[in-house]
């Protein structure tokens, strides 16, 4: 439907003058001729119906209509978004105004309480959240569950989860800062768990607020169809509130808190203004939504109902964002938002989800999200609470009764539900039960993060969520003599988090723990002598480095030992060559088995395949594991007394390292993408000090007073980056960063990584 675009003429339009909104956000509004059609052709079109946010739901047959019309009334959401655009903030204000807490408070804590979402002291602290927390409020007659997500790269594994267990979502940004490194990380995990999103457009009270560039951001950089539903009323100190283009009325925030909602006409000199973006709605509608592409061509205004109904399909359909702005610092805008909610977002019906039948073939099944079929849940995190372990999960299907039994599929053991609560972030409320597309928390289960549950009868397990390798390992060790809390904390922290891993080098013996960049580690550090007393001692970062092969290389090895009696006797033949992810499991080294003639006893075969996974763990360069190698095994020779499986996994192991040498070996570094803010005056300094390590910018954008710059920077040249950078821009510039690939490394790097490998090989001798 984009040629509808070009249906509108094009005669030029005088900028709109509005409130105190500057110049520029008037200038970066399209310009499109204004037609205002009489009422007379907007009567054709009135329906006859009240808008039913429900009304596109798929009614179950002989379902409980109970039950139905709970389902109908029920919203899972999560908020999500680049760090320190107010996500926090927002959800205080929404428990505020939904009434499930008394008083506002300060996110980064400088009341003495904090904001409610933030209940560890360590988030309270620094003003970032570093768990996703959970719970539950009532707007109307709807029950929202609303989980809120750290916004740092560091925690990116909470924001996985909570997306991977919700029914939609709120995509906060920043009205100057946009769209950001996290909000592009974000929208890749909304579309890998297909989760449809409001766009909040927060921070409209900052200097240099502008909501239609940032659309406009939304529209090129993360590819959506986005349109507002709304226009400001002023703006940075003087915004005032916000003109609904829907229901065509203007909506002002007042009382001390933002509690009472006023509804006035639109002011005259936003008429124009608020006539043109409507316009833009249209035709931003009319290219995903069918019934208003009509309505558009027919060159006639939507009723509001058409308008509700339109933005709704096209939003759970995946192919429209609808986009509201506001201030929740300033309590404008927060009340429309959990209207849009209930309106454009959708209740558990209308979502599909697929667990694997395990009994045939991991068949996928559809599962019906309705209270009176068997049992079926997720356990999506885990928490260490006062009374043991707290085990947040999703009812996708049945019902969790306290004191019944489930059955984790994985393990196949039989749990009573001794204690079942709702949440409200660290506080808990006891219920008896909870139905079908409810979030709650049980305790006394022991699992795993991503494990299934269901009622015993069925045997489905729920499809598992995407977790990210480590970039980043550090050595940990307790400064003096060491308890039973230090492994307790270790194993604790790995429990509860997917991306924080812990081994001990075989080496040096030493403890390493690895995870998805400094802050994460820093923060587990940290909570390890709040939490269990125990004060560690850390090692210099190590980057996780990787070893591969750039061509394919031959291999004829023989592996002899004779000392009396049965000796070892193994011989491998074969190649290795160079192996790319597959795109559907990631996958990059494989074992493939060619061998015919039963030259090599299949017997032996698997354990030439894990000679193979052996080389696979320490690379020959500098004990690094390898990825990207494929090896092909295709002959070999095996004798009836001295070959054994352990000869022939020693053999595979030797001609692996043998091939590896010989097929031009190059060790990869992880590759951060770098996301760079700061003052305009400072972007000489700040690109400078990228070049000095070797980082390659991929992208630069000027707005009003700051710059932003993205480049690609190997994780090894970054440490100590936040202190450079804050000391070169007087403390006001902020960076974040992702993992964004692995990528061999420069010729010198290497050979002073394998000189450094030699030396502690032989000072360990």
């Amino acid at each position: 439907m984009s040629f509808v675009r070009n249906l509108w003429g094009a005669l030029p339009q005088k900028a709109a003058s509005y409130g105190s909104l500057a110049a520029n956000m008037a200038a970066s509004a399209p310009k499109r001729p204004l037609t205002l059609f009489p009422a007379t052709m907007q009567q054709r079109f009135q329906s006859t119906f009240q808008f039913d946010p429900a009304m596109t739901a798929i009614t179950g047959e002989g379902e409980d209509p109970k039950d139905i019309a709970r389902l109908r009334k029920l919203r899972n959401i999560g908020i999500s978004a680049h760090i320190d655009s107010g996500k926090t903030t927002c959800t205080e204000r929404i428990l505020y105004y939904t009434g499930r807490i008394k008083e506002i408070h300060d996110v980064r804590g400088r009341d003495g309480v904090g904001a409610k979402m933030d209940s560890m002291e360590l988030e309270r602290e620094k003003g970032i959240t570093i768990q996703s927390a959970a719970t539950f409020a009532t707007w109307g007659d709807y029950n929202i569950n609303i989980i809120d997500t750290p916004g740092h790269v560091d925690f990116t594994i909470e924001v996985e989860r909570a997306l991977r267990v919700l029914d939609g979502a709120v995509m906060i940004l920043c009205a100057v800062s946009g769209v950001q490194s996290q909000t592009i990380t974000v929208d890749r995990q909304m579309r890998r768990y297909n989760v449809p999103r409001i766009s909040f457009i927060n921070k409209m009270d900052r200097a240099g607020a502008n909501p239609f560039r940032i659309i406009d951001q939304i529209r090129q950089k993360l590819k959506l169809c986005a349109a507002a539903l709304q226009i400001p009323i002023g703006a940075e100190d003087q915004f005032r509130g916000v003109v609904d283009l829907v229901k065509w009325k203007a909506y002002y925030n007042e009382g001390e808190r933002g509690e009472t909602l006023v509804v006035k006409d639109i002011p005259e000199e936003l008429m124009e203004l608020a006539t043109e973006k409507r316009h833009e709605l249209i035709e931003q509608l009319a290219n995903v939504d069918d019934e208003i592409a009509d309505i558009y061509l027919l060159e006639e205004i939507p009723t509001t109902e058409q308008f509700m109904t339109a933005i709704r399909r096209s939003t759970l359909a995946l192919k429209f964002s609808p986009v509201l702005i506001g201030s929740a610092f300033k309590n404008h805008g927060v009340q429309p938002l959990l209207d849009a909610v209930i309106n454009y977002l959708p209740d558990p019906t209308e979502v599909t989800n697929t667990a694997l039948d395990i009994s045939n073939e991991e068949k996928p099944v559809h599962l019906k999200p309705f209270s009176d079929h068997p049992f079926v849940g997720l356990a999506f995190k885990l928490e260490e609470g006062r009374y043991g372990q707290l085990t947040y999960m999703r009812i996708y299907q049945g019902t969790l009764k306290k004191g019944s039994f489930v059955t984790n599929v994985k393990t196949g053991k039989k749990i009573k539900v001794p204690r079942l609560v709702r949440m409200h972030s660290e506080e808990m409320e006891d219920v008896d039960e909870l139905g079908a597309g409810e979030i709650g928390a049980i305790f006394g289960v022991d699992c795993a993060s991503g494990d299934t549950f269901t009622d015993g009868s069925l045997k489905y397990a729920m499809t598992s969520m995407f977790v990210p390798e480590p970039v980043i390992s550090l050595s940990l060790a307790p400064n003096g003599k060491e308890t039973p809390n230090f492994s307790k904390a270790l194993n604790r922290f790995q429990k509860e988090d997917p991306t924080f891993r812990v081994h001990v080098d075989k080496e040096s013996k030493e403890t390493i723990i690895s995870g998805m960049g400094e802050l994460h580690l820093d923060i587990y550090v940290e909570r390890m002598k709040r939490e269990y007393n125990v004060d560690c001692v850390t090692g210099k970062p190590q980057v996780a480095f990787r070893e591969t092969i750039q061509e394919s290389a031959k291999f004829n090895y023989t592996h002899k030992k004779q000392s009396g009696g049965a000796g070892q006797f193994g011989k491998v033949m074969g190649f290795i060559e160079p192996m790319t992810p597959e795109e559907d499991t990631g996958k990059d080294t494989e074992f493939d088995n060619r061998v015919v003639g039963g030259n090599i006893p299949t017997n032996f075969i698997p354990a030439c395949e894990k000679g193979f996974r052996d080389g696979l763990e320490k690379g020959p360069l500098i004990g690094h594991p390898v990825n990207g190698v494929r090896m092909v095994l295709e002959d070999g020779a095996a004798h009836s007394v001295d070959s054994s499986e352990l000869a022939f996994r020693i053999a595979t192991r030797a001609a692996f390292n043998d091939a590896f040498s010989k097929a031009k070996p190059v060790i990869l570094e992880p590759v951060m993408n770098v996301a760079i803010t700061a003052p305009i005056e400072f972007q000489g300094t700040v690109i400078g000090g990228l070049n000095k390590r070797k980082g390659t910018v991929v992208d630069t954008e000027i707005q009003e007073d700051y710059f932003n710059v993205t480049a690609d920077v190997a994780l090894n040249n970054m440490f100590g980056y936040s202190t450079e950078l804050r000391s070169a821009t007087q403390g006001k510039g902020e960076f974040s960063m992702e993992y964004k690939e692995h990528q061999p490394v420069m010729p010198y790097v290497q050979e002073e990584l394998i000189t450094e490998y030699k030396k502690k090989q032989q000072a360990s001798k």
